[in-house]
């Protein structure tokens, strides 16, 4: 595989995988369960998810390590457990990805409030990064996708651990924002163009948004980063927002619709276009029938 940033940069679009975390609950994992224990007791379901993926066009996949922070996994009682839980979701996937495909190493939220609004200190949460991101990438990730992020306090001490632990790993930033009156808006307060200034100076290579949202309102924010940024952007949407339908939950955005929609993001200009919530393996394959589509009509360099 090429460099990451260099195949972006150069202007090749990259297809990002779908969720995770339905796939796992199709699989098994109850309600209020650890995602990361996965890791831990079922490595064998992240090789065949990663398979599924790999098989429907995907360029990046996912490590299962969302909430692999070590706050996040004292939640549960495993913050000791913290590296051990990071380096066996990337051992699980390697065999599987191989050479096919980058394997990003996804950061989430602790689920900690920041002081003076919360109670925890900015110290608290970087030593917790730190644990994090430092396991996965002396484990072999290609890239760092610190993702899902409301506080972009709390965005900024993540991308500081990983550029204090490797000045040259690609390391991505997608926040989640809520469409409001006056524009687009993190839970926390922060606009697109606030955090687009922020991520760039923090060190981040490639930004953008993920969850959240469905597609026509993530074709929005994408709008918003290109106005404000000069950077790389990735686009990870729902399948639209969650409903109820005869007791049971599910996402209205067919792969079909998703597709349709992400055309405008590649006249964007959108670097990486991949799925979040509600996103399966059919999502992806339509991505990438449409990416090749437009790479093949693309004229022959002379």
């Amino acid at each position: 595989m090429n460099d990451l940033l260099e195949t972006v940069r150069g202007g090749r679009i990259l297809v990002g995988d779908g969720a995770w975390g339905t796939m796992l609950m199709a699989r098994g994992l109850k309600q209020g369960e650890c995602p990361e224990a996965v890791n831990l007791e079922n490595p064998e379901t992240l090789a065949e998810i990663a398979s599924l993926y790999l098989n429907a066009g995907a360029d990046i996949i996912t490590t299962n390590t969302f909430g692999g922070s070590s706050l996040k996994l004292a939640a549960y009682g495993l913050e000791e457990r913290t590296e051990e839980i990071n380096r066996c979701a990337v051992e699980a996937l390697q065999p599987t990805v191989g050479s096919r495909a980058y394997i990003s190493a996804s950061v989430g939220p602790t689920a900690k409030i920041l002081k003076p609004y919360g109670d925890t200190a900015p110290e608290e949460v970087s030593e917790s990064f730190n644990r994090q991101i430092g396991a996965l990438i002396d484990v072999g990730v290609d890239l760092i996708c610190i993702e899902t992020m409301m506080d972009l306090s709390e965005a900024r001490l993540a991308v500081a651990a990983a550029r204090s632990l490797s000045t040259d790993i690609p390391v991505v930033v997608t926040m989640t924002f809520d469409a409001t009156p006056r524009g687009f808006f993190t839970m926390m307060g922060n606009s697109i163009q606030q955090a687009a200034a922020d991520l760039k100076d923090a060190g981040a290579d490639i930004i953008g948004s993920n969850c959240g949202n469905g597609i026509e309102k993530m074709v929005e924010i994408a709008q918003e980063f290109k106005r404000h940024s000069d950077l790389p952007i990735i686009i990870q949407s729902n399948a639209g927002l969650p409903e109820t339908r005869a007791g049971e939950l599910i996402y209205p955005e067919s792969p079909e619709f998703m597709a349709d929609e992400a055309k405008q993001l590649i006249d964007l200009g959108v670097a990486i276009i991949g799925g979040c919530c509600g996103t399966g393996p059919d999502h992806i394959r339509a991505l990438r029938s449409l990416i090749d589509q437009h790479r093949n009509a693309l004229p022959e360099e002379p």
